[in-house]
């Protein structure tokens, strides 16, 4: 199969380093002509480079090689920043909307929240190097952050919980699922609607043991790897 072949030169170039993470490929057209190949054919060796997490493609603008992406640890407690500067990469958030509302069905269900509760709404977006990787909703108990939203919230809601509330996770659970970019999110990180997503979905509870807030993370999947070391117990 053609489209085979095509991915396996691409993917050779990438691995002998004469493709440069970020660096964008030629137009589809230039590419189906290098490849004396049709457009069909080539978007079928691109889409096989996606799903791999070797290119990854901005809408109207192209597609472009993927770089290492950041190693997420569940176990550890770094925040986005810390965890991306403890592996040399540039992160930056942006604050999309934060907002007092009465519950959806989405918090209601991760909060344990009954009908009608309040809770705040954070959305941000996170970058390395300049590139939008993850869109991050999350929701928080009012109660135990009162004017939590009069904070500067591009910072880490860790930090700012820690710092100001004296208030820290204590255990985190965790799921993770498969999904689509679709609307706003893949407009945030520039995404075309449909590219594949990574979740991680995180419910937070305080040193008592006590739901505090949860957040859902739409990470675009070629810009992470989830990695952890487990020690196991031996049943005797």
């Amino acid at each position: 199969m053609q489209y085979v072949k095509i991915k396996d030169v691409i993917v050779e170039q990438i691995d002998a380093g004469m493709l440069a993470p970020r660096q964008k490929l030629p137009s589809e057209r230039k590419l189906a002509e290098s490849f004396n190949t049709t457009r069909v054919t080539l978007r079928e060796a691109l889409s096989l480079l996606e799903a791999d997490g070797k290119i990854y493609r901005e809408d109207r603008r192209g597609w472009f090689i993927s770089p290492e992406p950041i190693r997420y640890d569940p176990t550890q407690t770094l925040n986005f920043t810390n965890m991306a500067l403890a592996q040399n990469r540039v992160p930056k958030t942006e604050l999309m909307m934060a907002k007092a509302l009465l519950a959806n069905k989405q918090a209601s269900l991760l909060l344990g929240l009954k009908p009608f509760s309040d809770v705040y709404q954070i959305d941000r977006v996170r970058y390395l190097e300049d590139r939008p990787v993850v869109y991050v909703t999350n929701y928080v108990r009012p109660e135990w952050f009162p004017n939590l939203l009069t904070f500067d919230l591009s910072q880490s809601l860790t930090d700012i919980y820690r710092d100001h509330f004296a208030v820290e996770y204590q255990t985190v659970r965790y799921r993770i699922t498969t999904s689509s970019l679709l609307g706003h999110m893949a407009q945030a990180l520039r995404a075309t609607s449909g590219t594949p997503a990574m979740v991680v979905e995180r419910i937070n509870y305080n040193q008592q043991g006590e739901l505090i807030d949860c957040g859902i993370e739409y990470w675009r999947h070629d810009a992470i790897c989830i990695e952890s070391l487990a020690k196991l117990t031996v049943a005797r």
